[in-house]
């Protein structure tokens, strides 16, 4: 740590926060949350190019400045979030930027450039993957650290766009273990669905984004028929919405699968938990995943999980230590280990010990483990920029 950390100023460039929470925006909160409690004197200005205003449910220190583009129409918001994040850094020089989305990283290297302001950014998985655009790529190399947030991200990285190894880090999601704990199924949402409490049920939480059919809850479908004929009352619950949700339901009718599939649409922060619970396996065969936050939610309430093994949930499922990692466009495989951990056969012991379970998601991926590990980085940053 610095002897003198309230002389710090930090420039975070989020592409949101507040209202809308994918992997990339909760990520950036808790983000936010670990540098300020790391150095809760030091000035932080963040810049958030989608939102409009600020809520609530975010913990920040109260001095934090907020900058907003969101009002701005799209067509020049990006051009308006640029001004901002460049005049900003010009006028005020902070000691360091950190962009939680690759494409900010242009404007961080011309602040570099100019006036010698180190910047630091975050590659998440399919943003980072094959990337082609120049500037993007000069500006990646340029920066002083990458933090990746899982190894396969990083190793791709490595490899497609040849960095220096030193230069790339990893600093996986985290979750709120506050939030996510193991309870009996929720008797509302038994009744809700006419379930009864011993029925085994299959839980996905996505979005149905025609743009992110690669998480594989269409591949959980097709896997229906034939987990039904070993266990006939077997239940999907699907939640999230999306444009993709006109397709889904064609195949739930194409498959006849009716009766045994809810689609529960958009459920609130607050009632996930509850879900993750009324479940008896989370499963997600994704293959485009950075990493997968929602395995961490799972595993957190006690829940055997089952993930693709060809993207970052190898990462998230330890190489298969805390779920199964499975072939994702191997429907068969994704049936045949689905049964296997619902009729309690699958080989890994942990999966059905919800409390060890819960402990060991937390050992590896907790806030505090988060929080400790970005603390090494900035302590090695500024350590190497005191002796320059």
């Amino acid at each position: 740590m610095l002897t003198h950390p309230n002389s710090l100023k930090f420039h975070l460039w989020f592409p949101n926060l507040f209202g809308f929470k994918g992997g990339i925006q909760v990520y950036s909160a808790f983000f936010l949350q670990a540098l300020q409690s790391l150095y809760p004197q030091s000035q932080y200005n963040v810049f958030l190019k989608h939102d409009v205003q600020p809520t609530s449910d975010i913990p920040c220190l109260p001095e934090t400045q907020f900058h907003f583009a969101g009002a701005w129409h799209l067509k020049i918001r990006t051009l308006i979030f640029a001004a901002q994040i460049i005049s900003n850094g010009l006028q005020q020089r902070p000691n360091l930027i950190i962009a939680t989305h690759l494409n900010f990283t242009v404007a961080a290297y011309w602040l570099k450039r100019l006036v010698g302001i180190p910047y630091w950014t975050v590659a998440h998985g399919i943003e980072a993957w094959n990337m082609k655009n120049p500037t993007i790529k000069t500006a990646l190399h340029h920066a002083d650290l990458i933090l990746a947030v899982s190894s396969y991200t990083r190793d791709r990285l490595l490899k497609e766009q040849n960095l220096n190894p030193n230069k790339v880090a990893l600093l996986p999601n985290t979750f709120d273990a506050s939030r996510f704990k193991g309870a009996p199924k929720p008797f509302y949402l038994l009744e809700r669905y006419g379930l009864k409490s011993e029925q085994p049920v299959i839980l996905t939480v996505a979005r149905l984004a025609k743009g992110e059919q690669y998480k594989g809850y269409d591949k959980i479908l097709q896997a229906l028929p034939q987990i039904r004929e070993i266990i006939p009352n077997v239940h999907y619950i699907l939640v999230g919405t999306g444009n993709d949700k006109s397709r889904i339901k064609q195949m739930i009718a194409q498959l006849r699968l009716q009766n045994c599939v809810t689609l529960a649409g958009f459920v609130p922060d607050e009632q996930l938990c509850d879900y993750y619970n009324l479940c008896d396996v989370f499963a997600m065969p994704s293959k485009k995943e950075g990493f997968g936050i929602v395995y961490l939610e799972a595993l957190a309430c006690g829940k055997p999980v089952l993930a693709g093994n060809k993207d970052g949930a190898i990462d998230a499922l330890c190489h298969g230590e805390l779920g199964a990692l499975v072939n994702p466009d191997n429907v068969e495989e994704i049936a045949k280990t689905l049964i296997k951990i619902l009729q309690g056969t699958y080989p890994n012991p942990l999966m059905y010990q919800p409390e060890a379970l819960r402990l060991m998601v937390i050992h590896k991926f907790g806030f505090e483990h988060f929080k400790q590990t970005l603390a090494s980085y900035l302590d090695k940053h500024f350590q190497l920029m005191k002796r320059n």
